[in-house]
């Protein structure tokens, strides 16, 4: 599966983790996982590759899903990124340049659907 698009899913809850990532790998993508921005910064340096990020906005630690979002823009311009939160809407001057977001509860195929968008 060396054409699958890699992307990266940083999400707190492990069992909304586990599971957009099972279905994200079901529909053919190659999906790393993190469960914070910590974590999430040390998989995209060893993943130059990574296409998409699709990161909760609520976490705990050194920074939220915004600022990772961010940061990730900052350092990795090309990466595409989808914020998600059941908490809160951020506003579009929240979001990274072409970001997108997804209020939670999210679909599994809108989730697939918007990754496939993005990646073209």
């Amino acid at each position: 599966m060396s054409d699958a698009k890699k992307v990266l899913v940083v999400e707190d809850e492990a069992l909304l983790l586990f599971s957009i990532a099972d279905e994200l790998r079901d529909c053919g993508f190659e999906v790393l996982e993190a469960s914070d921005a910590d974590e999430a910064m040390e998989l995209l340096q060893k993943h130059p590759d990574v296409g998409l990020m699709f990161t909760d906005i609520d976490m705990p630690g050194s920074m939220d899903g915004l600022r990772l979002s961010a940061a990730v823009r900052d350092r990795w311009p090309p990466v595409k990124i989808i914020v998600t939160s059941g908490k809160s809407r951020p506003g579009s001057a929240d979001l990274p340049s072409e970001g997108r977001f997804m209020s939670k509860p999210y679909t599994p195929s809108a989730v697939v659907l918007a990754m496939r968008e993005m990646l073209g």
